[in-house]
């Protein structure tokens, strides 16, 4: 029997329950309370790491205007790609002995674990360089644990000039170094993870174009060489194959098409974690206007029969499984309506606060999917602002149960609502917002009790 339907208005006010600091819960991007971009993810034991760079705003008369500025790294951690936990600053140019540290060039970074140890490379421009590639060393900073704290080592590689250090260890334990200057270099590293073991090797790749960033993996005996690549106005992600971690590598093809947006550079790592492969990436979600502050993202990827790469689609809703006890945020959309749907920046000059979406009409919806609902819901609590005349705002799930109808009469700022559920519903589910009113609704969240 269908309850009767109740909306409760909670005029500036949060209940206890919505007191307090929460982790952070994440879709695409990944991080929204600080500039990221260029993540390696790894496994270490249940949990995936991502070791970003971090584009920041120099302060006045610092740094390069216009330009990238990175002076150190953060790493963030998760057991479940939903909730990551900023481990803090794990390496600072200012105490890397060898570097310039006035150079903000702290660029993409890679980690990996050696007999209980943690190798964290990284590149940057060393002291009384120049600014170019061929002015920047990669430097090994160590650890005991994943997140650290990592000792810089007092000078960077011997023999690597350039810059996105990429390191693989095969199945027999051989480790190989991977760069980029202009081309991809390669070479094996000795057992210390320190040096060199062979002469860096050149790859043959396409070379019409930019070319940078490689990312080496393999998977039943196929080995993946990955990169960015400028084949025609900006960076996509393209990809080769062969049979040895040194080549020769045969390229097959494009793993992402060209940012939509225009954002110049892409960097990547693909990782599988707990039986699903991923690829982590960026654009420039949180800085639309300046692609020099980027925001790193994910998305789920798969092979063919063959152990060819699908291409990927960037995605709003990216990875993980959302609990319904959280804040849903339905800007990250995994599906919608055709027309009279739109996402906006809560607040233009604080792009960190997030984002709204905008149902401008009757009929228009938009689908979350990957909702976690353990218990089936007694009530749900929506964040919106609403401009119109009386109407509801319908919640489905993907088995066509309305779970809720919230009432909805004009509003003259934001504010908390709150129904009772309808239906009985429970497990992991697809969720549709629905306006089945004549206004424009805008919705921040939802959350379920």
């Amino acid at each position: 029997m269908k309850k009767k339907k109740t909306t409760t208005i909670l005029k500036n006010v949060f209940f206890g329950m919505f007191l307090g600091t929460s982790a952070a819960f994440a879709q695409n991007p990944l991080i929204t309370d600080q500039f990221t971009a260029d993540p390696t993810a790894r496994v270490f034991g249940d949990r995936i790491y991502v070791y970003p760079s971090h584009d920041i705003v120099p302060t006045e008369g610092e740094g390069r205007a216009g330009w990238f500025n990175m002076a150190d790294y953060h790493v963030f951690s998760s057991e479940n790609l939903t909730n990551w936990t900023d481990h803090g600053v794990i390496l600072d140019q200012k105490n890397v002995p060898w570097a310039d540290s006035t150079a903000y060039s702290m660029w993409a970074p890679d980690a990996i674990e050696k007999d209980g140890k943690y190798y964290f490379y990284f590149p940057t421009r060393r002291k009384g360089a120049s600014d170019g590639e061929s002015g920047f060393s990669i430097g090994v900073a160590i650890a005991d644990k994943p997140q650290g704290p990592f000792i810089p080592q007092e000078e960077p590689i011997e023999g690597v000039v350039g810059i996105d250090p990429n390191v693989f260890i095969d199945n027999d334990g051989q480790a190989y170094l991977y760069w980029s200057r202009d081309k991809i270099y390669g070479a094996k590293l000795k057992n210390n993870m320190l040096e060199l073991a062979s002469e860096p090797k050149v790859f043959t790749l396409p070379q019409k174009g930019h070319i940078e960033g490689p990312f080496v993996f393999e998977r039943e005996g196929i080995y993946y060489l990955t990169y960015p690549h400028v084949a025609d106005k900006t960076e996509r992600l393209e990809y080769a194959t062969g049979n040895d971690p040194l080549g020769p590598f045969k390229h097959q093809g494009v793993i992402m098409d060209e940012s939509p947006t225009g954002v110049w550079t892409n960097h990547h790592s693909i990782v599988e974690f707990k039986d699903q492969w991923y690829l982590f990436y960026h654009d420039a979600d949180l800085s639309p206007d300046f692609d020099k502050n980027r925001s790193i993202k994910a998305d789920s990827l798969s092979f063919n029969e063959n152990g060819l790469l699908k291409k990927v689609e960037p995605s709003l809703r990216g990875i993980g499984l959302t609990q319904a006890t959280d804040k849903i945020q339905f800007d990250r959309f995994s599906a919608k309506s055709d027309s009279a749907v739109e996402t906006a920046f809560l607040n233009a000059e604080d792009t960190f606060k997030g984002w709204k979406v905008i149902l401008d009409k009757s009929g228009s919806w938009v689908s979350y999917n990957k909702v976690n609902l353990q218990e089936s819901p007694e009530k749900l609590t929506a964040r919106i602002r609403y401009t119109g005349e009386k109407g509801s705002l319908e919640v489905t799930d993907n088995t066509g149960n309305v779970i809720a109808d919230f009432e909805l009469s004009e509003t003259d700022s934001w504010e908390i609502i709150r129904t009772e559920a309808n239906a009985t519903t429970k497990g992991i589910k697809d969720l549709t917002l629905k306006n089945n009113a004549s206004g424009r609704l805008e919705v921040d969240w939802i959350r379920f009790e």
